[in-house]
């Protein structure tokens, strides 16, 4: 009996991993709530509906929806495809192009800067939630130690006997009775003493409405983040938001324990959650009063707005950060796939549930928005926010107002810890997944290490984010990593994949997986003309207008120049690998500029599938179709013999091994 045929009686006896040595997802559901959970995070909560609205209402759905099917669903077809093929991670699978391995490392950096700021929001938000354990929650009221005299409800406090008044800015919002005010004073603001002594407030109004500041945002800025003025003054670490630091790392690192095997399970909770939550919050909300008002704001059409190439870049800006692709996370997931996953209906159908839920969160934000608005007298666009300003400001508030309020507070929050945690999962996993396939024989059996120094040492990074300047240090972060390193990646993808290692040869890889029905429909060279053409075309003129229109960020007022300095050296930091490695690669080699190019472009001998069964199939598939398959016919260290087409684009190149 041949070893293949032993092997294949092997795999069909163990309906365990495919592949022994590196493991395979327990199911495929495992997969997709593991992907759907990395899509779906917290920009599809706090970022998609404030773009809508500030995009033109229902009119952003039109360039949103044709930037998905332009550049949000190539890139993500093609990562998971890539990544599904080689059972490689973000850095070893670029056997495929040696010449890009850059890209690889560029992925993993990037992907540990988020990390960092993306566990402070994990943080903040547990922060939250067990501060929410309580009858009364804190972010209610003007009467705390961390509220100023700009409370908005401090001058409710101070006229509620009729008897004090709050004075103008000058005296900052100081309340001051009424007995004490000159002449001068009464005429300022308007007030009058009646005939029984009492005082006539009907023509008085709060002279510091505009100053006013909301109980939860004062909350927020003094008493979780206790904000330092500006970045030079760091002062201590916040020892509460340090332990709820070490904890959500103490998360991440038990739910990744044993790698995929134990994420995979955790997802069925972390990865449903949400919606559960969604649904609860959707219902309730479209119940409260002014919801309609809201949720109108949100989806009515405003046309002209479609023809501003802005709110062109932000839709392709959003699906193609919301969908998480060029991260190497795709890539990763997608490598623990068993070979013949139909990897092609996968990616259809998590950027559809991707973008479904953005829709979802939309209603529900806007509902309690719109809630907001009518409880404070106030326009909708008044009250609309993103990011930390909805999650930790305007939605506490809203909650707030609901009853129970305790329970609304937990659910929203737990909502955003499981949000993050997925997200969270896969952006350590593709940084340990790449370190353990790259030093296989020696980490692959210390994954759980690997792990554990990955947590710590993001939890030694991330206490710079729990200091009083902390918010300056995430938002920094956050900043700077992903906006121009991300699309260049996704640009190198495309003219790695669809140019250098060739766009013949990557459909049969694929081919290989799902089959000749999928790759031979006349549609799939809509597929390769995406790859080629169109979506690099797309990606690079959002990277030509983002550095065109560039602004620095900010926060608070302008970066110091020393922090900028930072922000610049994190960016460089990530993206100087992809021509670091082509010099390497080129000096590396020898022989005349084209056997250098020859060797620098072309896969390397190990490149292929990673089991022998796979890689003899594949063999014949790129030889049946005129590509090869690029490496090795038998693993290194085996016998094997090379395919390379020659001119009949036929034949075999003997490299001294056997078959």
């Amino acid at each position: 009996m041949s070893n293949e045929a032993v092997e294949v009686m092997e795999m069909e006896v163990d309906n365990g991993d495919e592949n022994k040595e590196r493991g395979n997802w327990g199911s495929k559901m495992d997969f997709l709530l593991s992907t759907i959970g990395y899509a779906v995070g917290l920009g599809n909560v706090w970022r998609f509906p404030y773009l809508t609205f500030r995009n033109g209402g229902g009119a952003f759905l039109i360039p949103y929806f044709t930037m998905l099917l332009l550049a949000g669903l190539p890139i993500f077809f093609l990562e998971v495809s890539f990544g599904q093929y080689c059972s490689q991670g973000p850095i070893t699978a670029w056997r495929s192009v040696p010449m890009l391995r850059g890209v690889g490392y560029g992925m993993i950096l990037t992907n540990y800067f988020v990390g960092i700021s993306y566990n402070v929001i994990i943080t903040y938000s547990l922060y939250y939630l067990f501060s929410s354990f309580t009858l009364d929650l804190p972010w209610i009221g003007c009467d705390h130690y961390w509220n100023t005299p700009l409370c908005r409800g401090a001058f409710d406090l101070c006229t509620a006997n009729n008897d004090s008044i709050v004075l103008n800015a000058t005296y900052e919002g100081k309340c001051t009775n009424i007995a004490n005010l000159t002449n001068d004073e009464f005429n300022i603001y308007n007030i009058s003493q009646n005939a029984d002594g009492t005082y006539d407030l009907s023509m008085y109004s709060d002279p510091i409405a505009g100053l006013r500041k909301s109980p939860s945002e004062e909350y927020w800025k003094n008493r979780v983040l206790q904000e330092a003025d500006n970045m030079n003054e760091t002062g201590g670490i916040i020892l509460e938001l340090a332990g709820t630091l070490a904890l959500s790392w103490l998360i991440v690192f038990l739910c990744l324990i044993r790698g995929i095997k134990s994420s995979g399970k955790v997802v069925y909770f972390t990865a449903i959650f949400p919606y559960v939550v969604l649904v609860i919050l959707l219902v309730r909300g479209v119940t409260l009063p002014g919801a309609s008002k809201g949720i109108q704001f949100f989806i009515t059409p405003d046309w002209p707005r479609v023809a501003e190439p802005k709110v062109w870049l932000d839709a392709a800006t959003q699906i193609f950060y919301s969908l998480s692709a060029a991260w190497g996370g795709l890539l990763t997931l997608a490598s623990y796939n068993k070979f013949k996953n139909n990897c092609y209906l996968d990616s259809m159908v998590v950027p559809a549930i991707n973008c479904a839920t953005s829709l979802l969160a939309g209603f529900v934000i806007f509902s309690i928005v719109g809630f907001m608005a009518n409880e404070l007298g106030v326009e909708v666009e008044d009250v609309a926010d993103g990011g930390f300003g909805l999650a930790f400001i305007a939605y506490p508030e809203a909650v707030a107002r609901l009853f129970p309020s305790t329970l609304w507070a937990i659910l929203f929050f737990l909502m955003l810890i499981t949000l993050g945690l997925d997200s969270q999962f896969t952006i350590i996993e593709s940084v340990v997944t790449a370190i353990c396939d790259e030093f296989p024989e020696t980490l692959r059996k210390r994954k759980m290490f690997v792990t554990l120094g990955a947590c710590i040492l993001g939890f030694i990074c991330g206490l710079a984010c729990v200091t009083h300047t902390g918010p300056y240090w995430a938002s920094l972060l956050d900043s700077y990593s992903t906006t121009f390193s991300v699309l260049l990646f996704a640009i190198s993808e495309c003219i790695g994949l669809g140019w250098i290692y060739g766009i013949k040869r990557f459909t049969n890889d694929i081919r290989c997986m799902v089959g000749n029905g999928a790759v031979d429909f006349f549609f799939f060279r809509w597929w390769q003309l995406l790859w080629t053409s169109i979506t690099p075309a797309i990606l690079f003129f959002i990277v030509m207008f983002n550095w065109l229109n560039w602004v620095e960020p900010s926060y608070n007022g302008p970066y110091p120049v020393w922090a900028r300095a930072i922000g610049w050296l994190i960016t460089t930091s990530a993206v100087v690998w992809i021509p670091v490695v082509m010099v390497y690669e080129f000096f590396r080699n020898s022989g005349s500029l084209a056997a250098r190019w020859r060797a620098m472009s072309n896969p390397s001998d190990e490149w292929g599938p990673a089991l022998q069964i796979h890689r003899n199939e594949a063999w014949e598939v790129h030889k049946e179709h005129g590509t090869s398959m690029g490496g090795l016919l038998a693993l290194p260290g085996g016998l094997g013999m090379q395919y390379t087409p020659g001119p009949d684009n036929q034949g075999y190149e003997n490299t001294g091994y056997e078959t």
